[in-house]
């Protein structure tokens, strides 16, 4: 009798059995994914076609096929080939982006920073006016621009291509990190200036690294829109000196005077493409720091 006693109290006082949890598929939750894929797939179906298309011979170029029948690499040599010049244009736009880049960023963290910091008058007027710049065509500015630089010398320069994608990357890094340093907690710069530190100095020790994920998303940014940037390069560089991948892409030529190198500018499309994807996937915590750190106050 005891040992029953005992049996059913062990049975009582034992706990109950771990429930699984039963994954439900709703309907926001399958039009969500849903949802997610489409974007998806719009997104990555023109880099996947450019990719496709780079593997196939030149006869078969214009064939739609989802998949090659025959995968041939001959357009990627001849992207390296010695009529094209393409590592010469690589090292063009890797100079034009790096320096556009730093630059932008020099100016637009003091800037921001300012304009987060600082109590005046027309402040918001001052962020419209850098916010209406960004938006400026670029393509209106294309003729004066190449009037003024013909008068300095400067056409076929790096500067005549660096000086534009700073005016229009500018505006787009002053925006964000204005956004980013005004939800920054600034009684950490307070505390650091009570403990003897100069403007400067809780700047550089306190604030600075503080938003460096913030800094280091808008500099990637800066630095594709750089790498991308097409018009105002192709009216600026006139020879094969200045000019960068997005120009001697478009520069190509195919075997004969009539055939369009469509195989050759796939597979430089892709080439081009791989150091962006790279430099996302490497520094992707970093960019979603950056992206959600000024979501949150404190």
């Amino acid at each position: 009798m005891a040992t029953a006693t005992a049996a059913t109290t062990a049975e009582t006082s034992a706990p109950p059995p771990a429930i699984r949890k039963q994954r439900r598929f709703t309907l926001p939750t399958v039009s969500l994914w849903a949802g997610i894929a489409l974007i998806s797939l719009y997104c990555l179906a023109p880099f996947y076609w450019m990719f496709v298309s780079s593997l196939k011979p030149s006869n078969a170029i214009l064939n739609n096929e989802l998949w090659p029948s025959s995968i041939s690499f001959e357009n990627y040599k001849s992207v390296f080939g010695e009529q094209n010049n393409f590592l010469y244009a690589l090292r063009n736009s890797l100079i034009i982006a790096s320096l556009a880049t730093l630059l932008a960023m020099v100016v637009g963290v003091f800037a921001a920073y300012a304009l987060a910091r600082l109590q005046f008058r027309g402040k918001f007027l001052v962020l419209a006016a850098v916010l209406a710049t960004a938006m400026f065509p670029g393509v209106a500015i294309v003729t004066p621009l190449f009037q003024l630089f013909s008068n300095l010398g400067w056409i076929d320069k790096y500067q005549s291509m660096i000086i534009p994608d700073i005016s229009f990357t500018l505006p787009l890094a002053i925006w964000i990190l204005t956004s980013f340093f005004a939800e920054m907690p600034w009684e950490l710069e307070q505390a650091a200036k009570v403990d003897g530190c100069t403007p400067g100095k809780a700047f550089r020790l306190v604030i600075l690294p503080l938003a460096a994920p913030g800094v280091f998303t808008t500099a990637i940014l800066v630095f594709i829109y750089a790498w991308n940037e097409y018009l105002i390069a192709s009216v600026m560089s006139q020879t094969q000196a200045s000019a960068p991948v997005t120009v001697a892409i478009a520069k190509f030529t195919g075997d004969s005077q009539f055939q369009q190198p469509f195989g050759t500018q796939m597979a430089a499309g892709v080439v081009v493409t791989i150091p962006l994807v790279i430099l996302v996937l490497l520094f992707q915590r970093r960019i979603v720091a950056g992206l959600t750190a000024g979501g949150v106050k404190g």
